[in-house]
């Protein structure tokens, strides 16, 4: 019989709606019932791409044993951290006080009030890895709630104090110049000078991270912060962690050497991967680069976007009951697609070889440098693309078939916002008109369907049709950023306009006045045990640091104070931790190296189809510029877009273009060579 979860449309939580645990949602009905019947609450937490929460469901929650006892002796809540990011926040800091470290599942054990007094991660059937078994763990601690409560609730009240004292925010407005140099001596130190990345594994992509450092280069033309990128950025996409046929990254590589990847793929990493790529290649020129954005942004449409517009959480690392098994191939396998002359071929390419490199099957990856690879087989290096390109599509065709990992479907309004960015600058960059439109079709899905009264909720799903949920600060800050690369890209003044109300929505509700930023929710959220402000950028950027680097966007477009302000406060705050841990404030970094740059605004007065108002957002976006914002409009338009447009007029009825820094502009010019000159 299903339980409570059963009415939830979290992909997550239906995955647990029949299990024999008497699970209730998180709500006002589990924590009534808790205090009714003064009973402790039991809090899991995972998401539907994890495999070891599959684990524990499975060894655990599916076992009539084991949910007898969680019935009879706890409250029992499940919670999709991808739904409840606050609520993931607040318990995961608990754990890692508590443990030292945190993971998926999370399990958590709360007063029945909601102060968490014990908890972990994943726990076994049976006593193994120094770890009791889950069991023994539930007896354990409904035995102490009855004997030993009142010290429970006092060491409950004392994590709760030490959750609440947030990351200390030092007061001030100025920014100093030498914190970036700083990071990046720091994150030099912690580089992988063979394999890229960070030092040792697992390793985990760091977009956010590589981000930072191209921005570091363009400003100081440190050779070294691009090679560190440029060896990242190939060997991710030449390893295992790279989906060598169908595009798009898996979530991280268990390794040193990026093959082995932990195979669920993420729409927040396809996201930022591709834009990081999509930069590397503006700044560079290497076809390879604009190859992996291309892919991997096709994948994204191709897989991960509903119907109505919207773009799909993340797809899981198993099929069939195992890890990776959709993405591995054998020798004999593409012998009999392939052929035996172009089977050997490809394998020579792809490290396909008896044995495999991944339980005895292969992950494709590209370990020896293609054009070696062709100097070893006698063929030109031409003659090699045409043969594996045709290879790769034949696999691809015969990969189709097979049962593919589960997909979470339900729309996540922030991730949304990181792929429309995503789409929106390939679009331009690329001149990828069909980019350019599927972001256009996700931000009027979602700001007609994920809005009401000018307030975004955080989820959808197909089915019941419906959004639900108070959006969070990255739901607004994510989004807004997203609508603001849709400007710059179509130039239609309504994304901008939108933009800028939802993050006035975040001045108006998220602000911490007292202290500076802004909290995770809203100041008509939900009560919680605490007010979550997460200051760290992780896999995603942090909500406050994509708000500040928001704020500072539309601070160069109105000139309004109130976005510079806000969005420096909040920086100015955190100067000595971005210096200190650049990789856990990376994001941070790149809004520092914007403002301090002191960015170009540029405003073109004219038609946007007038070939020299192309000619010039050509010279504008095709290098790498990561400090400057553009807005176009015509004389008679230019009052509904950014004030940066406002009162310019055309000189001698020819298209013209301001190049501006704090609003204070150089000479007006008509032609796209001064144009360039001057930038």
């Amino acid at each position: 019989m299903p339980n409570r979860l059963n009415l939830e449309t979290s992909p997550y939580l239906l995955q647990h709606a029949n299990n024999p645990v008497d699970w209730y949602p998180w709500g006002a009905e589990a924590l009534a019932k808790a205090q009714a019947e003064d009973k402790p609450i039991f809090l899991s937490i995972g998401y539907s791409a994890c495999h070891w929460c599959h684990v524990m469901a499975h060894e655990s929650f599916e076992n009539e044993a084991t949910a007898r006892l969680m019935n009879e002796r706890f409250v029992n809540i499940k919670v999709d951290r991808e739904e409840r990011p606050d609520l993931d926040s607040i318990y995961m800091d608990a754990v890692v006080a508590m443990t030292g470290q945190g993971g998926w599942p999370m399990s958590v054990f709360l007063t029945p009030d909601g102060k968490p007094f014990y908890g972990g991660t994943y726990y076994p059937p049976t006593p193994r890895y120094g770890m009791p078994s889950f069991g023994q763990l539930l007896q354990s601690l409904a035995q102490a709630y009855q004997s030993q409560k009142e010290d429970i609730l006092h060491n409950a009240e004392v994590m709760l104090q030490r959750l609440q004292a947030t990351l200390p925010m030092q007061a001030g407005s100025t920014l100093e110049p030498n914190v970036s140099e700083l990071a990046y001596q720091a994150l030099s130190r912690n580089f992988d000078s063979t394999n890229g990345g960070s030092t040792g594994a697992p390793k985990f992509p760091q977009p956010m991270t590589h981000d930072f450092m191209l921005r570091y280069y363009c400003r100081t033309q440190q050779a070294s912060a691009l090679d560190m990128v440029e060896l990242t950025l190939h060997k991710m996409a030449q390893g295992g962690m790279y989906d060598q046929l169908g595009g798009g990254f898996h979530r991280y590589s268990v390794d040193a050497v990026w093959l082995v990847p932990h195979f669920e793929k993420m729409l927040y990493d396809n996201a930022l991967l591709a834009r990081l790529y999509l930069h590397a290649y503006q700044l560079t020129g290497q076809p390879f680069y604009k190859q992996i954005v291309e892919e991997t942004l096709d994948y994204v449409i191709r897989e991960m976007t509903d119907v109505a517009g919207g773009f799909y959480s993340t797809q899981d690392a198993d099929s069939e009951g195992e890890e990776g098994k959709f993405f591995l191939w054998d020798v004999d396998e593409i012998g009999d697609v392939l052929g035996d002359e172009e089977g050997a071929i490809f394998c020579a390419a792809y490290d396909v070889r008896h044995g495999g490199n991944f339980e005895g099957r292969t992950i494709l990856n590209l370990p020896t440098p293609l054009a070696q690879v062709a100097i070893n087989l006698n063929l030109t290096l031409d003659t090699l693309m045409e043969v594996l390109a045709r290879s790769k599509a034949k696999l691809f065709a015969v990969r189709e078939q097979r049962i593919k990992p589960a997909r979470d479907e339900k729309i996540l309004t922030a991730w949304n916002g990181l792929m429309v960015a995503a789409l929106a600058e390939a679009g331009r960059v690329l001149n990828r008109t069909d980019y350019t439109q599927v972001a256009i079709r996700n931000a009027e899905f979602v700001l007609a369907t994920m809005r009401r009264d000018g307030r975004l909720f955080r989820t959808w799903k197909a089915e019941p049709g419906m959004a639900k949920l108070m959006g969070y600060l990255e739901d607004y800050a994510f989004y807004a950023d997203g609508l603001l690369a849709l400007y710059q890209t179509t130039f239609e003044p309504r994304w901008f306009n939108e933009a800028r109300q939802l993050m006035d929505v975040v001045l108006a509700h998220f602000a911490d006045n007292d202290n500076g930023g802004f909290f995770d929710t809203a100041d008509d959220h939900e009560p919680l045990v605490t007010r979550p402000k997460s200051l760290q950028d992780n896999a995603t950027p942090c909500g406050n640091s994509m708000a500040a680097r928001t704020l500072f966007l539309l601070a160069a477009y109105t000139g309004e104070a109130k976005y510079y302000d806000s969005g420096v406060r909040a920086l100015a705050g955190l100067q000595g931790p971005l210096s200190q841990y650049p990789a856990a404030f990376a994001h941070w970094l790149g809004a520092l190296e914007f403002i301090t740059s002191t960015p170009k605004e540029v405003a073109i007065i004219g038609a946007l189809n007038d070939p020299t108002t192309m000619d010039m957002l050509q010279t504008l976006f095709s290098p790498y510029r990561p400090n400057q914002v553009v807005a176009v409009a015509t004389e008679a338009t230019a009052a509904t877009h950014p004030e940066l447009v406002h009162g310019r007029p055309m000189l001698e009825g020819k298209t013209t273009a301001y190049i501006c820094q704090n609003f204070t502009c150089q000479q007006p010019v008509t032609t796209v060579s001064v144009l360039e000159t001057m930038l």
